[in-house]
């Protein structure tokens, strides 16, 4: 053919190298003719540029301290038409749910950001982005591992008509009982979104009574106390990025309600409201509403009393000259000089104990008045036989009588009756103690002077 004859082919010997990417003897693009560069600058690849719709950049965001690194787009069908929702990575690992809404045409769009998540533990730049409109899910790829999220959760938007219908997210409806995902093909009655304007006036007819509106029925109360000349936080944070929030406040005896301003002493901030120094005036109900395309809705009130400075000490419970608080024995314990560890404490508090204890124990008297009432118990001190040698003189138990021992006749003697080897028996408490110490003495020489080998003191 003849566009085959204009190209001229040439055959060289293959050499072990790769050729250069310039296909030349340029090393550089600097080094590149003149004529070359004026024919590159007229010839470009894309002869005109893309520009973005409307003309400027949809998602503009400031003042952060993160860079996006990775971008998925899903179009979803809603009520009112079709929307494009972009999921937006970051290099912290944060997750930006975006859409963009037409106002007067597409070429003017407005940007919402819906959510913005954290999808791992550690901050690190997200790498990787799946979508998968089949299951409902967004993979997410980083230097920590994967993960994954759902593109929709309605629930957190609230469990009300309006709230559902501000959030503005073409994933979710109002069924007429929760905020939950939005199909296409349900049924007209059970629709309740509006995506372009965000109206829960036009759209949630529960709205349409006074008190609804009002939202008295469904407003949190609280009561919170301050001291005078102290600070207070009130805290109140809607649950959308878009709300801006006002206060108001009605104080005791009075109808009217105060809007709140920021100044030196009141400071209005996105979680609530600071104040730096309460008096008397601030006593009050303070209504915390948020505000969002027109529609106010409150959220939070709450009635605030100031305790005056001089019935604070009324107030508190006394404290007797004896209390002590119950963390001062620890605080003394790690500030000990000597002590350096729990252990060394514990032993220390052990050996106390042991020498309390036997302090307490009562001593062991042998008059006669003790004796006697052991022996009526019953109970006589064991002894070891074995090693108890008896001399000549010495008395025994009648439960330990010799054969010269004669068992006690009707009407003589007590159980603690003894007898004399080779005379008479002589009963009487009286007796029976005396030859009792007397043995007892005995037995404690004996150890003494007489064992070779001393049993341990467990025996």
């Amino acid at each position: 053919p003849s566009h085959q004859a204009a190209w001229r082919w040439s055959c060289s010997p293959f050499q072990p190298c790769c050729p250069s990417k310039t296909f030349g003897g340029f090393d550089s693009t600097k080094d590149l003719p003149d004529d070359v560069i004026t024919f590159a600058r007229g010839h470009p690849a894309m002869f005109n540029p893309v520009h973005p719709i409307g003309g400027r950049p949809i998602v503009v965001r400031t003042d952060v301290d993160y860079q996006f690194s990775q971008l998925v787009v899903d179009k979803v069908e809603a009520e009112d038409g079709q929307y494009d929702v972009m999921f937006i990575g970051t290099d912290l690992g944060t997750v930006l749910k975006v859409v963009t809404i037409p106002r007067e045409s597409w070429h003017d769009l407005e940007e919402v950001v819906l959510e913005e998540m954290t999808v791992f533990r550690e901050p690190t730049p997200i790498t990787a982005m799946e979508l998968s409109t089949k299951q409902q899910q967004l993979y997410l790829g980083s230097a920590l591992g994967v993960s994954q999220m759902p593109l929709h959760r309605c629930e957190v938007y609230g469990k009300a008509c309006a709230e559902c219908c501000l959030a503005r997210d073409p994933y979710c409806a109002w069924d007429g009982t929760e905020c939950s995902r939005y199909f296409p093909t349900a049924k007209r009655r059970t629709r309740r979104q509006d995506i372009r304007n965000g109206d829960p006036l036009s759209q949630c007819s529960d709205l349409q009574h006074h008190d609804e509106v009002d939202g008295l029925g469904r407003v949190e109360d609280r009561s919170v106390y301050g001291v005078e000349n102290s600070s207070m936080f009130l805290e109140c944070s809607p649950k959308s990025q878009r709300a801006l929030i006002y206060w108001q406040l009605q104080r005791p005896n009075e109808d009217r309600k105060h809007e709140i301003k920021s100044e030196d002493r009141v400071i209005r901030t996105e979680q609530g409201l600071l104040i730096r120094t309460l008096t008397q005036a601030d006593s009050g109900v303070y209504t915390c509403h948020a505000v969002e395309h027109g529609f106010i809705q409150p959220l939070l009130r709450l009635s605030l009393q100031v305790i005056p400075t001089q019935r604070l000490g009324e107030l508190l419970p006394g404290h007797s000259t004896k209390h002590k608080l119950w963390y001062r024995d620890f605080l003394s314990l790690l500030d000990h000089p000597d002590l350096n560890s729990m252990e060394e404490f514990c032993e220390r508090v052990w050996r106390k104990e042991r020498k309390q204890r036997r302090l307490k124990t009562p001593t062991i008297t042998t008059n006669d008045q003790s004796l006697q009432q052991q022996n009526k118990e019953g109970s006589p001190r064991s002894t070891n036989p074995q090693k108890v040698q008896h001399h000549a003189g010495t008395l025994t138990q009648n439960s330990q009588a010799t054969p010269n021992t004669q068992s006690p006749q009707k009407g003589q003697g007590a159980q603690g009756e003894t007898q004399v080897p080779g005379g008479g028996a002589r009963g009487g408490p009286q007796h029976t103690a005396k030859w009792r110490r007397m043995q007892e003495n005995k037995k404690g020489r004996n150890r003494r002077t007489h064992e070779q080998q001393r049993p341990p003191r467990s025996v």
